[in-house]
């Protein structure tokens, strides 16, 4: 594969974007950190995204910024559920990057999150009909809960012993009323982080989740 770092000249507050050796033009996929920012372990999940066959630009919410600041809005909006939330213009301008690109299919966009980028991934994507796909782990849910049925298809994956399990239940529920097409999983026994480089890691729920997001991507974007 082919990675690069993406400067702040670029992209605001850059990025990790890796693409695949070959089958351009490929699909495009954002991925979107936890509170931890753009860490390895996130490179790592980029770097397999493109072993997978999709572009994966991984994005950076707190280089350049003050990062008390940023954090303190984003769990603003994330409290409030706005889906027009503090951050989602970033991102936006993130998917237009990638978009841009010669080596991406425009038309098979998706995105990733973790943790507090899950509830960015499902929030922005009641609003940017670009998004064909996308994956939440352990996210919050937008407010008021009816503006899923704007989502486009979703694979959520939510550990068992946390408080997003109930997030995830709901989620589960307002998909199946609106017709949207879903794969909600809640893992039994897992902690919050279960798929990330974090103490909670489970290799068992992270290596299951892993398969159903990448063949949930395949059937809606293909790869």
């Amino acid at each position: 594969m082919q990675t690069w770092e993406i400067s702040t000249s670029e992209l605001k507050g850059g990025g990790f974007l890796a693409l695949p050796d070959r089958g351009a033009p490929h699909p495009g996929v954002v991925v979107i950190h936890e509170v931890h920012g753009l860490n390895e372990d996130i490179r790592k999940i980029s770097r397999r995204f493109a072993d997978a066959g999709y572009a994966a630009l991984a994005v950076d919410m707190f280089t350049g910024r003050n990062r008390a600041i940023c954090m303190t809005r984003y769990m603003a909006g994330m409290l409030m559920g706005s889906v027009n939330r503090y951050g989602i213009d970033d991102l936006k301008a993130a998917l237009t990057f990638l978009a841009k690109n010669p080596a991406i299919d425009a038309q098979r966009l998706g995105a990733i999150g973790f943790c507090m980028g899950g509830g960015f991934a499902v929030a922005w994507a009641c609003t940017d009909s670009r998004l064909k796909v996308i994956a939440p782990f352990y996210s919050s849910n937008p407010r008021p809960l009816d503006v899923v049925k704007r989502l486009c298809p979703l694979v959520g994956s939510y550990p068992e012993d946390d408080f997003t399990a109930r997030a995830g239940r709901v989620l589960d529920e307002a998909l199946t009323r609106h017709g949207i097409e879903h794969d909600i999983k809640i893992y039994p026994g897992t902690r919050h982080g279960f798929s990330n480089d974090l103490p909670t890691y489970d290799s068992v729920a992270a290596e299951d989740a892993w398969r159903r997001v990448t063949r949930f991507f395949e059937r809606t974007i293909g790869r």
